[in-house]
């Protein structure tokens, strides 16, 4: 059985930023990503990477405010993109839980493809920012993220002390459960008792 090429574009424009993204979900994890917060773009390149979903990522924002807004919404439009690839989440394996160790860090994720979107996020940074990018924006990226593309998103770093690691950790384990998730199942039917999630 041949398969739709699972592609989606989204285009997002606000007076805060300017948002161009491209997600392709069996891409091989090629990045190329340019958002203008140098620590957010590698944490984005490992989720392309780590995941197999090929991400194109161009994010204009006002910078000169502070990270926030340009964090937030590339976190809507990825979300609005991953969920508009997947369509009616029928096909794919939907669960996906994966642990990254990074040095001392080792972080958790869970996440379920469900339709229904929620985020538990478990983490304590000691500092405010790595490099230009704010610490807190963590959880408001995957909050952003999970609730537009209908993600159940559990998040826990387990132990750790450098913030780094810990944040690098949890991409890393995101991806890797989102990469279990969307691999497209043996008779392409929805996993769920309702028949349609």
């Amino acid at each position: 059985m041949d398969r739709p090429i699972r592609k989606a574009e989204i285009a997002r424009k606000t007076k805060e930023t300017d948002i161009y993204v491209c997600v392709e979900l069996d891409g091989c994890g090629r990045a190329d990503i340019d958002t203008g917060i140098g620590f957010f773009d590698h944490m984005l390149t490992a989720l392309s990477v780590h995941s197999g979903i090929s991400m194109t990522i161009r994010c204009k924002g006002d910078l000169y405010v502070d990270c926030h807004h340009s964090i937030e919404d590339t976190g809507i439009a990825l979300g609005q993109a991953l969920g508009k690839a997947l369509g009616d989440k029928s096909g794919i394996q939907r669960y996906g839980t994966f642990y990254i160790p990074m040095d001392e860090a080792l972080a958790r994720c869970s996440l379920d493809l469900s339709n229904r979107p929620f985020l538990v996020f478990l983490c304590e940074f000691t500092n405010q920012s790595c490099g230009q990018y704010d610490l807190c924006m963590t959880e408001e990226f995957f909050r952003a993220f999970a609730f537009n593309a209908g993600i159940t998103l559990h998040i826990e770093v387990l132990y750790g002390t450098n913030d780094h690691h810990k944040a690098e950790a949890i991409y890393k384990a995101v991806a890797h459960a989102l990469k279990t998730a969307v691999t497209c199942n043996s008779d392409g039917s929805s996993l769920s008792t309702k028949g349609v999630l």
